[in-house]
């Protein structure tokens, strides 16, 4: 194991150990302390070991031209939690491709965990090469830190964006509340898990697709907030991420209903759960960017295999494997694929971020401290 897949597996150890905020705090400095003696570590090592710097390969990223490894070459992917079963499945299909091409072994690390905190750890030391995210403002983030350089999502096909979905209404078996849509989840007696959209990329998006199915029929902020109170009055726990929300729902038990990505409901089905879910009408396109991180691929000589693994991404050969996991393809020949149309029916009225103004005005509106979350948060009585 290399000592940066070592340290990003560190870091994880510490993101997740329970403990709360404290425990989090102190964990990440010691994440923090271990990253510079491990970097510290790694170029003596390499120093000793690889002869001297003109060697390209000895010390990656100095002196060194992006994409100028020769030898074996290691991938850091920072994604968020549910994105994992696709990549698993699309990572050997592009490593086999490169060795034929190039005749170079790429290997991956891999993280996953919550969009939030991934963005959060990422702009913290976590060296990504490239980042697949929930939402294009953690993208951003990354950007406003000087890991990302500006321009982005023009640099690649659709915006950015790689992987979509939509937001799905899980009920028991038999669906014994009777839910049928968004505002049957405000009713008096129903228990909702939902993820929290201070940490989880998944939560803001259920969140917009509670608000929009107000706005987007004829009501107003009023109307959108009042109701959107009503729901989260409902949830008894926020989980971290949509992964957590998951096991919350199916494996403990808990609550009558769950919002989460269509495609994290889909995976669960081809895990032997049978859910019974809905996808309402009105509905939000959850669309998740990728993104090259500019400071590190330069850094670390990688510029060539990560633009190229981004690339392959888009075709139909790893839009095929994301479909498979439960997302709707981007691609038009796999979405129009049999297999596909049926399993991916139309959605009737389908918004986007930007109808709600666009990630900078929905940040500041609904999800900033002290905005619309927080101020629904601090009126409810738990």
């Amino acid at each position: 194991m290399s000592q940066r897949q070592h340290l990003t597996q560190q870091f994880h150890r510490a993101q997740q150990s329970p403990g709360g905020k404290n425990q989090s705090l102190t964990s990440l400095k010691r994440f923090l302390s271990l990253f510079l003696v491990g970097i510290t570590l790694s170029l003596a090592i390499v120093s000793c070991q690889q002869g001297t710097p003109s060697n390209p390969a000895a010390t990656p990223g100095a002196g060194a031209s992006p994409g100028a490894k020769k030898g074996n070459i290691e991938l850091t992917l920072v994604s968020f939690a549910v994105t994992k079963a696709a990549h698993e499945a699309i990572i050997p299909k592009f490593v086999e491709q490169w060795q034929k091409e190039k005749g170079q072994t790429v290997s991956f690390n891999q993280s996953y965990g919550g969009s939030g905190s991934q963005t959060r750890a990422v702009i913290d030391g976590l060296e990504a090469d490239i980042v697949h995210l929930a939402l294009a403002l953690d993208t951003a983030k990354i950007e406003k830190a000087g890991l990302i350089g500006p321009g982005w999502e023009k640099e690649v096909p659709n915006e950015g964006i790689v992987s979509k979905s939509v937001a799905a209404i899980v009920t028991r078996e038999g669906n014994p509340k009777n839910i049928k849509n968004w505002e049957d989840l405000a009713k008096d007696g129903v228990k909702l898990i939902t993820a929290d959209p201070k940490t989880s990329g998944v939560a803001r998006w259920n969140f917009l697709a509670l608000w929009g199915s107000v706005v987007k029929t004829g009501g107003d902020d009023t109307k959108a907030l009042d109701f959107t109170s009503k729901v989260y009055k409902n949830v008894p726990i926020l989980t971290k991420d949509a992964r957590e929300a998951t096991d919350v729902f199916f494996k403990q038990g808990q609550g009558d209903a769950l919002i989460n990505y269509e495609n994290e409901i889909i995976l669960a089905s081809q895990k032997g759960e049978k859910p019974t879910y809905i996808i309402p009408d009105v509905n939000v396109s959850i669309d998740n960017p990728i993104a090259i991180v500019d400071k590190n691929v330069d850094k670390h000589g990688t510029r060539e295999v990560a633009e190229a693994f981004v690339k392959f991404l888009y075709t139909p050969e790893a839009q095929r494997e994301f479909a498979k996991a439960g997302f709707r393809p981007i691609d038009a020949t796999v979405a129009a694929e049999a297999e596909f149309v049926q399993k991916y029916p139309p959605v009737k009225t389908l918004f986007t971020a930007q109808d709600l103004g666009g990630w900078g005005e929905i940040q500041k509106k609904f999800f900033d401290d002290g905005a619309a979350f927080d101020k629904i948060q601090g009126s409810i009585k738990r």
